[in-house]
């Protein structure tokens, strides 16, 4: 009895032919206990198995698609991140640093105080935050206002609390607090009465940049109220920034050295100063080996 059909001449090596009847065997084209190569073909015309890339994505392709996971692990998108993980670990070229951080992930996609969190600030709900550190000392915060933000690649959670003892930071800014999420292992959290604030706390902050600093700084637009040069000094521009936590502002920008100075308030600038110099005393004392 003949087979119906149309029939094709493929011109291919042996060694093409043989991965072609070893790729119909393991997916199971076969005719008898034979592999049949016309099965596969039709299969793939049928699209009941799919063609896929080779395994040739860029190194900017994986860390851009890894970053989109963390935004939306930031954002509160777990479902979503967990999609894009998916997609990255079917992917071989993966280094081992990042797919064992994938699987780490995907073991716990996010801790359930996390994600209860995340939806208190969906919600606008002033909630109570209790839980204890590395040092067994316990802490609680009543919170008003808090967003999930990234500082140094990592991440924190931004907050504005009725507690202010132990906050070393200027008294504008006491209330603000920055709890590391990684170092929070478990929590307890309870909804509490009152209104959910518009933000943290903020203090404007007057810097000038000069040289190339001025020409090559770029607005933080949801910070910066002022951004200008300078009339009398054209070289210098003038940014006046909300500034919500000095620790951070100040590690920003002692890293501009000489091309930023801060003009006020004079609290920041000071600490800036006091700074400086027990870096100065730090290296004083070293000699320098010649060039």
């Amino acid at each position: 009895m003949s087979r119906k059909g149309q029939s094709i001449t493929l011109s291919v090596s042996e060694q093409d032919k043989a991965q072609l009847e070893r790729l119909a065997l393991e997916l199971g084209k076969t005719w008898g206990d034979r592999p049949n190569i016309s099965k596969l073909i039709e299969a793939i015309a049928r699209r009941q198995l799919v063609i896929a890339p080779n395994h040739d994505w860029s190194k900017e392709r994986i860390a851009a698609l890894n970053q989109a996971r963390t935004a939306l692990i930031d954002a509160g998108q777990i479902e979503a991140a967990v999609a894009v993980a998916q997609l990255l670990l079917e992917r071989s070229e993966l280094t081992l640093p990042l797919r064992h951080e994938l699987e780490q992930f995907m073991a716990r996609p996010a801790s359930p105080w996390r994600v209860e969190i995340e939806r208190y600030i969906r919600r606008q709900q002033p909630f109570q935050l209790s839980y204890q550190d590395a040092a067994e000392q316990v802490w609680q915060f009543t919170i008003r206002y808090a967003e999930i933000a990234t500082h140094e690649e990592r991440q924190y959670l931004d907050c504005w609390c009725e507690n202010t003892e132990g906050n070393q930071d200027l008294p504008e800014l006491r209330h603000n607090w920055c709890l590391r999420l990684d170092r929070i292992t478990d929590a307890a959290i309870a909804p509490v009465k009152g209104a959910w604030r518009n933000g943290l706390a903020s203090l404007p902050v007057e810097i000038h940049l000069s040289r190339g600093l001025a020409f090559a700084y770029r607005s933080k637009t949801t910070r910066d109220e002022v951004n200008e040069w300078l009339t009398d000094s054209p070289q210098v521009r003038r940014v006046v920034r909300q500034v919500t936590h000095s620790f951070w502002f100040i590690r920003e920008v002692l890293r501009y050295g000489q091309d930023c100075e801060v003009i006020s308030p004079t609290a920041i600038r000071v600490r800036i100063a006091e700074e400086i110099l027990a870096m100065h005393q730090t290296y004083a004392g070293q000699t320098v080996p010649p060039t």
